[in-house]
């Protein structure tokens, strides 16, 4: 399996790097610009970087798949379903900030509306076709939790896909911790003795990302816009909830999560006392304006990530 889970892996990447290669002048003919926020001053020689990445990845990453896989099993193909579906809403998003040249694309509700509907559907799917079990991390125990699994699903598939969105703020920082967390579970699949098509799912995205990478670490020629992090957020929510690791995300995704924790605790603490805990959040923007670089903040993210998914992977050593 490891062999064909490889050649995946590779196919995708080959694939990835001429397709994001030309999507580069593409996107700068039609103008497709990354709008800079004002109060991001490090970030302002940025402006005008091709965006949208995400649909030269994600569609090697998912061409990849299917070549391998087909249409034959269910779960693999509703996991597909959904990443793209955050595809189509992040183009959305990111097509109305260049249509209205400003860093606002769809509102805050149409965003939670979209995330809420997709996140019953997925949920409604766990519990009427069987995907209940839930493994507990660091072990090989495995627990039926029924239809419990409605508003766990939920809380990781809408958790997920704003946490990625979040950590999608610097150079390479959203692209190399993805690519580790999906290696990560990639192999944790393979000795699970889990779904082949999802290990496979999670092989091709790896591969994907990290030629996506080969144009987006510092300085970046193209960014993944919404486009890639919310697809990325669904695609790394789903390949859990369907493989019974939903408890696994927080764990091999903890970078994402400190990114989300961040914000949430700068916006109750600021509201309560009217100061800041960090100098900007997410805290990826705390370490930078401390004067990190982006190129070591997002090594150390991954560093860490991968460090999680080999913990993750100590009771099959």
């Amino acid at each position: 399996m490891m062999q064909k889970q490889l050649a995946i892996l590779l196919c995708a990447f080959a694939l990835s790097v001429p397709l994001c290669a030309a999507l580069i002048p593409l996107l700068k003919k039609l103008g497709a610009g990354q709008n800079i926020l004002g109060y991001v001053k490090e970030h302002e020689k940025k402006g005008g970087t091709p965006t949208m990445g995400g649909l030269a990845f994600l569609f090697a990453a998912a061409a990849v798949a299917l070549a391998a896989y087909g249409f034959r099993d269910k779960p693999f193909l509703v996991a597909l379903a959904v990443g793209m579906g955050y595809l189509a809403v992040g183009f959305l998003d990111d097509f109305l900030k260049k249509k209205r040249a400003r860093n606002l694309g769809l509102t805050p509700w149409q965003k939670i509306a979209f995330q809420g509907a997709v996140a019953v559907i997925a949920s409604l799917y766990c519990c009427l076709n069987g995907l209940t079990e839930v493994y507990i991390p660091f072990t090989r125990l495995r627990f039926d939790i029924g239809w419990w699994m409605f508003p766990l699903a939920a809380l990781v598939l809408i958790a997920t896909v704003n946490s990625v969105n979040l950590t999608d703020g610097l150079d390479g920082l959203a692209g190399s911790v993805g690519a580790f967390y999906f290696l990560a579970f990639g192999v944790l699949l393979i000795l699970q003795g889990g779904s082949d098509s999802l290990s496979g799912l999670c092989f091709s995205l790896t591969g994907a990302i990290a030629g996506f990478l080969v144009f987006n670490t510092n300085r970046a020629s193209l960014f993944m816009g919404d486009t890639g992090s919310l697809s990325l957020g669904g695609f790394a929510a789903c390949v859990a909830l369907f493989s019974g690791n939903a408890l696994a995300v927080p764990v091999v995704g903890i970078m994402f999560v400190i990114s989300s924790i961040s914000v949430i605790v700068q916006v109750i603490y600021y509201k309560k006392t009217g100061r800041r805990v960090f100098l900007m959040a997410p805290v990826h923007h705390h370490f930078q304006e401390k004067g990190y670089t982006e190129c070591k903040i997002a090594f150390v993210y991954s560093v860490v990530t991968a460090m999680a998914g080999a913990a993750l992977l100590l009771p099959f050593a």
